[in-house]
C-alpha cells in the first residue's frame, strides 16, 4: 500500500492485529523476531513496539515473496504486505495469536549483524553487555514495558496537577546555575565566554522553586532533571528524574494531600498500562504518618518497610546487670523473627556475622520453643533474665528472638536501632514475610534539622539549609549543645521501604534563614558569598511556602517491579558511572581545553 507520494505506508503495528481484522490488506513493518522453514511455507514472527505477529509465506501462493523470506535471519528489519485470516489453531501465549497474516509482498529494508545476545525478555547476557549494546537490549519487551509504564506515569502526574482544583504551573528552571552546597559534589561546566568561571548542573532546583513562589506564582511543578557527583548504587544516578512541586501559602496537610491525590493517579495509570487485577495496585488514603524518632525505635530505619512486622524493643533496661562483661556502652534493640527457633548453628553465624559488618557489638540470640527457651545469654542473664527478654518482645513458640548493641554511639541517632533494623529486613527476606502486591505508603514527620557527621566532625543540615524549624525549637539554635534536639518541618514519602522523596515548609524569613546559616558555622559574608541573591529575594516579601521532591525513577521502578533504576532508565550509567554505549566519560581534544583555558593534571599533580 503506498502512499501519495508512492511510498510504503504501515497500515498497523504488528501487536495491534486482532480476531477482528480477518480478510483486512496490511501492511506490517518491524523486526524479524523468529524464522521457521517448513520448505513449502516459511512463517516469521514480525516483532514491533506492540507487539508480534505471524506472517506466513506460501511458495504456491507467492512464490517472490517466499524466495525473499529465504533470505531473512533475526533481526532482518521487513516490511510485509498481506492479508489478515483466522489461525486454524490459536495460539493463547501472543495478544494476536487467532490470526495470521498471509504475505503476498516482502521488502527487506535493511539487515543485521548476529546480535550479542538474544532479543527476548529473559537473557543471560550481563549488565555491561546489555549497557554497551543498549540499543539492542531496548527492544527487549520487557524493557519497552518499563519505558511506557514510565512515560504513562508522567503523562498521569501532569494531567493530576493540571487540574483546576489544583492548578499548578509546569515551569523549567536552569540546567546551568551557579555551585551551592546540596550535599553532594556538583558536576561544573567550564564558561569559554567568562574566562575561569564555572556553571554548575542543578542538584535540585531547590532554591528556583522557592524563587518561583517569591515570584508569586503560587504552585510550581517540573519534572526535572537534576545531577550529583557521588558514589552510585542500585537506586542511584549521576543523573535523575524527580517530581519537584511547590506551593505557597502552604501547610504541611497541604502538600500531602497533594502528593496522596498524584499517586493516586499514578496508581490507576500503572494499573490499566500493565493490564493488572485492581487488588493489585490497590492503595489506602490516607497514607500513614508516623514520627522519625518512633520510626526509628521501631523499626530501625527511617524509610520503614511496614509489609511485615517484626517490630524492635528497647531492652537496654534487661542488659543493665551485664552491661561491662558484655562491653554494652549504647542501647539494646531487640525483636522476634517468627518461625526461626530452627535456624542451624551456621546460620546464626551467618546473622551474627553480618551484624558484625554492620557495627555491631553484639548479636544475642534467644530460641523459643514449645520445650523451653535456650540461648547462650543464660549463663550471664540467667534463665529467669533471657524469659524476661522473650517476654518483652513478644516472642512465641517457635520464634528466634534477635538482640543488637552498636559499637560507635553516634550523637543524634540510636545506632543499635539502626543496625536492628537492617537485620530486620533481613530475617524478613529469609523468612519470605514480605507480601507480593502490598503498597505501604508512609509519611514520615518530626526529622531533626541538624544530623551529625563523623566526616566533618560538626552538625550539618539533615535535609538542606532551607527547611523550616518548629517554632518552640528556634531559641535552640544558639546552642550547640542543643543542635541535635532541634525539630524541623521536614517529611519525606516513603513506600515498602523505599525512600520515594523529601520536602518541608521552608524557611520564609531572612533573619531566621541568616540563624540557621550562622549555626552552620557560615559567616555572613561565605551566606552571601553562597546565597546572596537568595538572601537578597527573601526581603522582598516572601510567601509561607513549601513542597517537596520525589524521585520519579524510583516510583516507576516499585511500580515496575525492578529492583534498580537502571531498568526504567533508557539509557543508564553504570555503578562507576559510564555510559558503556556512548563511551562516555571520555577524553576531548586539546584544543577545546585550551579555548576553555583548562589544563589537565595526573593524580601526582604534574601536567
Amino acid at each position: 500500500m503506498l502512499d501519495s507520494l508512492g511510498y510504503l505506508k504501515r497500515t498497523h503495528r504488528c501487536g495491534e492485529l486482532r480476531a477482528t481484522d480477518a480478510d483486512r490488506d496490511v501492511v506490517l513493518m518491524g523486526w524479524v523476531h523468529r524464522r521457521r522453514d517448513l520448505g513449502q511455507l516459511i512463517f516469521i514472527d514480525l516483532r514491533d513496539r506492540a507487539g508480534i505477529a505471524q506472517a506466513v509465506f506460501n511458495k504456491e501462493l507467492h512464490p517472490e515473496a517466499h524466495k525473499r523470506a529465504e533470505e531473512l535471519r533475526a533481526e532482518y528489519v521487513v516490511a510485509v504486505e498481506g492479508r489478515v485470516i483466522r489461525r486454524r489453531e490459536a495460539n493463547s501465549k501472543l495478544a494476536t495469536g487467532d490470526i495470521e497474516v498471509v504475505a503476498k509482498n516482502l521488502w527487506i529494508l535493511n539487515e543485521a549483524r548476529t546480535t550479542p545476545f538474544p532479543i527476548r525478555d529473559k537473557i543471560d547476557a550481563n549488565e555491561e553487555t546489555r549497557l554497551r549494546y543498549r540499543y539492542l537490549d531496548l527492544r527487549r519487551f520487557d524493557q519497552q514495558r518499563n519505558l511506557r509504564l514510565r512515560h504513562k506515569v508522567i503523562l498521569a502526574i501532569r494531567v493530576a496537577l493540571d487540574s483546576p482544583k489544583r492548578g499548578f504551573f509546569e515551569i523549567e528552571t536552569p540546567m546551568l546555575t551557579r555551585s551551592t552546597p546540596e550535599g553532594a559534589r556538583d558536576y561544573l561546566v567550564p564558561s569559554r565566554v567568562h574566562h575561569g568561571k564555572f556553571y554548575a548542573l542543578p542538584q535540585s532546583p531547590q532554591i528556583f522553586k522557592q524563587i518561583l513562589m517569591i515570584s508569586g506564582l503560587d504552585r510550581y511543578f517540573q519534572i526535572a532533571r537534576c545531577f550529583r557527583d557521588e558514589d552510585l548504587r542500585a537506586d542511584r544516578q549521576p543523573e535523575f528524574t524527580q517530581l519537584d512541586l511547590e506551593m505557597s501559602f502552604a501547610t504541611q496537610d497541604g502538600v500531602f494531600k497533594v502528593i496522596e491525590a498524584v499517586m493516586s493517579a499514578v496508581f490507576k495509570q500503572a494499573r490499566k498500562t500493565l493490564d493488572a487485577r485492581p487488588e493489585e495496585f490497590r492503595i489506602k488514603r490516607p497514607f500513614r504518618r508516623m514520627k522519625y524518632r518512633e520510626a526509628i525505635r521501631r523499626y530501625g530505619s527511617d524509610k520503614p518497610d511496614l509489609r511485615f512486622g517484626m517490630e524492635l524493643h528497647d531492652v537496654t533496661q534487661l542488659f543493665s546487670g551485664v552491661r561491662e562483661v558484655l562491653h554494652i556502652e549504647g542501647s539494646v534493640f531487640a525483636f522476634a523473627a517468627p518461625g526461626a527457633a530452627s535456624f542451624s548453628r551456621k546460620q546464626l553465624d551467618e546473622l551474627s556475622e553480618r551484624a558484625k559488618a554492620l557495627d555491631a557489638r553484639g548479636l544475642y540470640t534467644i530460641k523459643v520453643t514449645p520445650e523451653g527457651i535456650s540461648s547462650p545469654l543464660e549463663k550471664n542473664l540467667g534463665a529467669d533474665g533471657v524469659r524476661k527478654i522473650a517476654d518483652a518482645v513478644g516472642a512465641k513458640a517457635g520464634d528466634l528472638v534477635l538482640a543488637l548493641a552498636a559499637k560507635k554511639q553516634i550523637p543524634g541517632t540510636e545506632a543499635a536501632a539502626l543496625i536492628a533494623g537492617q537485620i530486620r529486613l533481613l530475617m524478613a527476606e529469609k523468612l519470605n514475610l514480605i507480601q507480593p502486591g502490598r503498597w505501604e505508603f508512609l509519611w514520615l514527620t518530626g526529622f531533626p534539622l541538624f544530623e551529625w557527621s563523623e566526616t566533618d566532625n560538626q552538625w550539618v543540615p539533615a535535609q538542606h539549609p532551607f527547611t523550616g524549624i518548629v517554632e518552640e525549637d528556634l531559641d535552640k539554635l544558639a546552642d550547640p549543645a542543643k543542635r541535635g534536639e532541634i525539630r524541623s518541618k521536614g517529611y519525606d514519602l516513603v513506600l515498602n521501604g523505599s525512600e520515594l522523596g523529601s520536602g518541608s515548609i521552608r524557611i520564609h524569613q531572612q533573619d531566621i534563614q541568616s540563624r540557621v546559616f550562622a549555626a552552620l558555622g557560615l559567616t555572613e559574608e561565605q551566606a552571601r558569598q553562597r546565597f546572596g541573591f537568595f538572601l537578597d529575594a527573601l526581603s522582598y516579601g516572601t510567601p509561607p511556602h513549601g513542597g517537596i521532591a520525589l524521585g520519579l525513577d524510583r516510583v516507576v521502578a516499585l511500580l515496575a517491579g525492578e529492583k534498580s533504576i537502571r531498568e526504567v532508565i533508557a539509557f543508564p550509567k553504570t555503578t562507576t558511572a559510564q555510559d558503556l554505549m556512548a563511551e562516555s566519560p571520555s577524553p576531548v581534544d586539546p584544543a577545546q581545553l585550551d579555548e576553555l583555558g583548562i589544563g589537565i593534571k595526573n593524580r601526582t599533580g604534574e601536567d
